[in-house]
Parts: structure tokens; C-alpha cells; sequence
């Protein structure tokens, strides 16, 4: 898990919208909000996830891998994701070339942004 990570958005309603549902299933709540932006984390973390509306120049895409605690977990994120609007860019499943546990989902948010969920537990 990260420790924090901020970056911009165009469209900051949309991408509130978005990362507070399709992160629910992984316990991730809003923390709080003001004029700089949203900082969304796990009841039981220290990391976080902090939205700033940046709408130029555009922002670049990132990768934000999000730990699960199990593989159902990333079934429901990528659930939750889609119905929020992102774009599929990879469904639940293993991934073994990184290694033989890795299970994980990919989606595209709002802003392009690669937004995964990954278990790297045996399945239970």
C-alpha cells in the first residue's frame, strides 16, 4: 500500500464520484474534504489518496494500485468501478506473470488514469 498519493483531475465532481464508489468495497471513505480537494483512506491506514482540481495543462495519467484483502474484493471493486463510469481495461482474474497469487482488476478512470485492485494473498 502507498503512503499517499495526490494528483490533479479535469473534472473534480466526476472524479469524487467515481473513486468514492468504486473504492466502498475496499473500505476506503472520504477522510476529508476542502478547498484543495478530497483525502480518501481506509478506517484502519495511514495512506491516502488526495483529489486536486488541476484542469490545466492536463494532468498525466497514473497507476494507482489499491491492496485488497481478498480476491472478492477486487471482484466487487471492478463491479463497483464500472457502474461508476470507468472503462475496462482488464477483469478480475490472475496474473502470473507477476507472480502465482497476484489477482487483480484494471479499470480507466474518469481522467484516464489506470486504477487497479490487487490481491497478492492464495485464495481462501
Amino acid at each position: 500500500m502507498f503512503d499517499h498519493v495526490v494528483f490533479g483531475v479535469r473534472d473534480y465532481s466526476a472524479s469524487k464520484a467515481f473513486f468514492v464508489k468504486a473504492l466502498e468495497p475496499l473500505g476506503v471513505t472520504v477522510v476529508s474534504e476542502g478547498p484543495l480537494g478530497i483525502e480518501l483512506c481506509r478506517p484502519d491506514s495511514e495512506a491516502s489518496l488526495c483529489i486536486r482540481l488541476q484542469p490545466e495543462p492536463h494532468p498525466a495519467h497514473l497507476h494507482l494500485a489499491f491492496a485488497a484483502g481478498s480476491r472478492q474484493q477486487v471482484d466487487a471493486f471492478y463491479r463497483a468501478a464500472l457502474q461508476a463510469g470507468a472503462k475496462d481495461n482488464g477483469a478480475p482474474g490472475l496474473r502470473p506473470n507477476y507472480h502465482a497469487n497476484y489477482y487483480a482488476a484494471f479499470v480507466i478512470g474518469p481522467d484516464g488514469h489506470n486504477i487497479e485492485a490487487v490481491c497478492q494473498e492464495p485464495e481462501a
